[in-house]
């Protein structure tokens, strides 16, 4: 089988750095995982069926963490051959709340898209060029506080590694949660955000990905993948005026090129996997009929088929529990927050910063999906977005990043950043972190409270 390298792809460890274009057999079925401790103290087991039921995974493919804050997070994990680390059964349990709720199914990478500039090379890391091979050992220094757990890789293309002791459980303060100044002077409210993070490393050719799943102590979970490593001395040819360049004079030039970065989120709100989806979208019109200043008129679409989506100014979606209220009985939601994107518009499953289809298990990867999903389903998601009706949501969110080197990508290559979270909206009928103080503050105060 020819193949065809280029400097910034995957390779078996112990190879030079250069990505091979052959195709690799792997079972997109695979997911043996691997021996590992637990994280965190244990608590008391949930009594009733919507909370998070730890039977769904072996002990040893528990993470459970309460942090200092009173807020507890639960879930399972598994390591698969394409996708990497995958998180199921994901649970958040605030003080206050006497079992946890259950908040996602199911969480991974769907895929990194990575097209050059000058149109010469296209790869799709996970499904294409061994993300999940790539499996790093960490040292106890990049799991500052933490737990490092040994993962099994599946269909290891290397026999002398069958392992990597590769996922890291820690927490981290983030700074303020909140900061509120009383009716007295003297008075000050304020917290310190504690989070749990979970995350891998992952190399593929010269990048090394950090995958991090941030989970915080008032219901948010922040998703991102930070790339960095090295840039490629391979790409330096770049002098069609397509790259940038680096070192001294105008003599090497980067290739400029792509990182279009999918997560697969499969909600399951309260237990139930028939959840809602509503689009959000606000109309601000100039100040009329005498008033001092423009209008706002925010209108609601519910999304009853499937969606191919795009982000704008004053949008934003929600995932509504159709089984579950808050203490208010307002409906439980996750509001997904988009974070910093540049799209790509050269290839169609791109085009869109978010997709909403109907659970099919067949459809993993937001391109190149190794799974046959039928005759004429495609291989991509903007393929599987065909009007049907929104049962069993499936978000898919497309973070681009366009990478134009500098001097200072070397060396190493300083990380960057993109992702995206969803953010509680009435999960709880108050802030999770209220201070005992201000705990009867929660709506209208009625006269004589």
């Amino acid at each position: 089988m020819p193949i065809k390298t280029s400097p910034n792809g995957p390779r078996p460890l112990g190879t030079s750095r250069t990505r091979s274009r052959a195709a690799v057999a792997l079972s997109v079925a695979a997911l043996t995982v691997g021996a590992a401790t637990s994280a965190g103290p244990a608590v008391a087991e949930p009594q009733a069926a919507p909370a998070w039921a730890p039977s769904n995974c072996g002990l040893s493919y528990r993470i459970e963490q309460r942090l200092s804050t009173g807020t507890t997070w639960r879930m399972c994990w598994h390591y698969e051959s394409e996708a990497g680390l995958v998180l199921e059964n994901i649970s958040y349990q605030p003080k206050g709340e006497a079992r946890p709720i259950k908040v996602l199914a199911s969480a991974k990478l769907a895929q990194i898209h990575v097209p050059y500039d000058d149109g010469k090379a296209e790869y799709d890391d996970l499904t294409g060029a061994g993300f999940g091979q790539g499996l790093m050992n960490l040292a106890p220094g990049e799991c500052p506080g933490g737990t490092i757990k040994t993962v099994k890789i599946p269909n290891a293309w290397d026999p002398e590694r069958p392992t990597a002791n590769g996922l890291c459980t820690t927490t981290r303060t983030r700074g303020h949660a909140y900061r509120m100044q009383g009716d007295s002077a003297n008075k000050v409210y304020q917290a310190q955000g504690k989070d749990l993070l979970v995350y891998t490393v992952n190399q593929v050719g010269w990048y090394e990905y950090i995958t991090e799943w941030r989970f915080q102590d008032d219901g948010t979970v922040n998703m991102n993948v930070g790339a960095t490593g090295s840039l490629s001395p391979g790409d330096y040819d770049a002098g069609d005026g397509r790259g940038w360049p680096i070192g001294k004079g105008a003599k090497s030039y980067a290739t400029s090129h792509s990182h279009n970065v999918f997560w697969r989120l499969q909600f399951g709100l309260d237990g139930s996997s028939k959840n809602k989806v509503e689009q959000y979208d606000s109309k601000v019109t100039p100040p009329a009929n005498g008033n001092e200043g423009p209008t706002n008129k925010t209108t609601r679409t519910k999304i009853t088929k499937e969606l191919a989506g795009d982000a704008k100014n004053m949008r934003w979606w929600r995932v509504v529990s159709d089984i579950g209220k808050n203490k208010d009985l307002h409906a439980r939601s996750y509001e997904i927050v988009p974070g910093a994107t540049t799209k790509y518009p050269g290839r169609s499953f791109t085009k869109h910063d978010i997709y909403f289809t109907d659970y099919k298990k067949c459809e993993q990867f937001a391109s190149n999906n190794p799974a046959n999903c039928g005759t004429g389903a495609g291989k991509s998601v903007d393929k599987w977005v065909n009007g049907q009706t929104l049962t069993h949501p499936v978000a898919w969110v497309n973070v681009g990043f366009h990478h134009v080197a500098r001097d200072e990508d070397q060396q190493p290559m300083p990380v960057h950043w993109q992702g995206f979270s969803i953010a509680p909206r009435d999960v709880t009928a108050m802030n999770p972190l209220t201070p005992p103080a201000l705990a009867n503050q929660n709506g209208q105060v009625e006269n004589g409270s």
